[in-house]
């Protein structure tokens, strides 16, 4: 019982949160019959990323543009890291599940 809750938890969860993510985001990173990878990473990894955003770059002393750059930036960083967090937390969902 106790493996069944730590694959629910640590593997099924996060896949089922990836996969809601990826038919959300469809329209945007599958363009003209081809898929952006980088862009589909990007856009599943956001929420796994989140807490890592403004780790680095925190926006002060910038005007508009220069803040509504530096926020974008947070976003792409935050999603690449993200879509790493993820492969590592099931990974570790796994592991964790097999050691029971």
């Amino acid at each position: 019982m106790r493996r069944l809750k730590i694959f629910l938890r640590s593997v099924l969860l996060p896949v089922c949160i990836a996969a809601l993510l990826a038919v959300l985001f469809r329209s945007v990173y599958f363009k003209d019959n081809q898929m952006n990878f980088l862009l589909m990473w990007i856009c599943i990894g956001i929420p796994f990323g989140i807490r890592r955003m403004f780790l680095w770059l925190v926006p002060h002393k910038y005007d508009l543009a220069g803040t509504v750059g530096v926020f974008a930036l947070d976003v792409i960083l935050g999603g690449i890291i993200g879509g790493f967090g993820l492969i590592f937390q099931i990974l570790g969902g796994v592991i964790e599940t097999v050691k029971g």
